[in-house]
């Protein structure tokens, strides 16, 4: 049994797939199943259970993962421990981000790490605020770039940057050619929003409700780049997004947008560390170079001046 076995074993089990195993490896799922199956005859029983959609962990599979999970952090620690013996800071740093956090603050931090400690990887993770927070608890990131919806107050969270809604379409439309829109107006509307359950889907639907009315929900989806997509090509579809996810259509003036107001649905930006777990060098070198980029970007996920930015709020 070596190390790599139980790695993959959590790998399945969080994704719940050997194609998407497969996928994320760049090799085949017959020879993920394989492994696992190997695996299994190891450790003297069935860990997974095959079903329509994937694998589910067995009973004898939820034990097994919880020792190993134990065993491989225990182990990551004193590899951990031991590189930090080294003059040079090196080690891998697992990070989850929001989709619209990930360029181009994640493609500046590499450049700074391959100029300034080339032996630090980062492993960057995308997923929405749920599952994030789930990867959080796990352990299985060493931080994560979240939104919440006030801001945090614990020793574990540091607020990075404050978001305002927009609603956003297609150009030329007069709803979203003014810099704000009235919540109110939103009703009627033909909207893109993420799917339930959702909190932010909550939110609007509570704000929606206070003021009198139902969202009305044309489409549901969770991808950003399909909400803009449907928007930008259907005249009369909006959707509620934050600044970082449409600045380039912005700027390139593929899609237009007007902040909402009364209420403003500010959301905060937020970098996470669990609430228990080992802080590595490596890890608290990215940490801080995050918290460095954004104070000098003005509290922006985006450079004010770099390529990319509208060099506005809208």
């Amino acid at each position: 049994m070596q190390i790599n076995d139980l790695r993959l074993f959590i790998e399945v089990a969080e994704l719940g797939s050997f194609t998407k195993v497969a996928l994320q490896r760049n090799t085949v799922q017959s020879h993920i199943s394989r492994q696992i199956s190997d695996f299994e005859k190891t450790c003297g029983g069935a860990l997974f259970r095959r079903t329509g959609r994937g694998v589910v962990l067995t009973e004898f599979g939820e034990h097994v993962q919880q020792r190993v999970r134990g065993w491989l952090k225990d182990s990551d620690e004193l590899f951990s421990d031991i590189r930090q013996t080294s003059k040079l800071p090196m080690g891998e740093v697992r990070i989850g981000v929001l989709p619209s956090a990930a360029h181009p603050l994640m493609t500046h931090i590499f450049k700074r790490l391959h100029h300034e400690y080339p032996k630090i990887k980062l492993n960057i993770r995308e997923g929405q605020g749920s599952e994030l927070d789930a990867l959080l608890d796990t352990g299985a990131v060493d931080m994560a770039i979240l939104f919440r919806y006030e801001k945090p107050t614990g020793s574990d969270e540091t607020l990075l940057s404050t978001a305002n809604t927009y609603l956003v379409s297609c150009p030329g439309l007069s709803l979203t050619y003014p810099d704000t829109v009235d919540f109110k107006r939103l009703e009627g509307l033909p909207l893109v929003l993420p799917r339930r359950p959702s909190h932010w889907r909550s939110i609007l639907d509570e704000t929606a409700k206070s003021k009198g009315f139902s969202l009305l929900a044309e489409v549901e989806a969770d991808s950003l780049r399909v909400q803009k997509e449907i928007i930008a090509a259907n005249q009369h579809m909006y959707a509620l997004l934050g600044p970082f996810s449409v600045d380039d259509e912005l700027r390139t003036g593929k899609l237009q947008a007007a902040k909402v107001i009364a209420p403003d649905l500010k959301r905060y930006v937020t970098l996470a560390h669990p609430k228990q777990g080992h802080f590595t060098q490596a890890s608290r070198i990215v940490s801080q170079l995050i918290k460095e980029t954004v104070g000098g970007w003005k509290g922006q996920l985006i450079s004010l001046t770099g390529p990319g930015s509208a060099g506005t709020s809208r």
